[in-house]
C-alpha cells in the first residue's frame, strides 16, 4: 500500500478588508506614496503610524542625500574623494532600501520597525 496524503484544502480567498489593508501597508512604506494611506484611511491609527514612520525615514534619507551631494561637489580632491562619497551615497541608498523592505515585512506581521529618533516622530503624530 502506498501512503497518500489527502489533497490540501481549497484556499480561502482573502477578505476584501485584509487585501485593502495589505495594500495600504505596502504603500505606507513606498516613499511619498505613504501620503495615500494618510489621506484614504484617516481613522486607522496603526496605518497612520506606519505612514508617518516611513515619511520620517524618507525625509532623513532625502536630507542626507542632499548633504552628501553638496559635500561631494564642495570638496576638491579628484578621484579618491569622489569614489569615497559615491560609496557612502550608495550605502545610504541601500540602507534606506533595506529599511523599507524590513518595514513592510514587519508591518505585514502586525509589528512595528522602530528606528531610534526617527520613529519618535511617528509616535507624536
Amino acid at each position: 500500500m502506498t501512503d497518500q496524503l489527502p489533497p490540501p484544502p481549497p484556499s480561502t480567498p482573502t477578505p476584501q478588508g485584509d487585501s485593502e489593508r495589505t495594500l495600504m501597508l505596502v504603500l505606507a512604506y513606498l516613499g511619498l506614496l505613504a501620503l495615500i494611506p494618510l489621506l484614504v484611511k484617516k481613522d486607522d491609527r496603526d496605518l497612520r503610524w506606519h505612514s508617518f514612520n516611513q515619511l520620517s525615514w524618507f525625509v532623513a534619507w532625502f536630507v542626507l542625500t542632499i548633504a552628501l551631494w553638496i559635500i561631494d561637489y564642495a570638496v576638491p580632491g579628484g578621484c579618491f574623494f569622489g569614489a569615497v562619497f559615491s560609496a557612502i551615497h550608495c550605502l545610504v541608498g541601500l540602507g534606506y532600501l533595506a529599511l523599507i523592505i524590513m518595514g513592510i515585512m514587519k508591518a505585514m506581521k502586525g509589528e512595528r520597525l522602530r528606528v531610534p529618533v526617527l520613529s519618535d516622530f511617528a509616535d507624536k503624530m
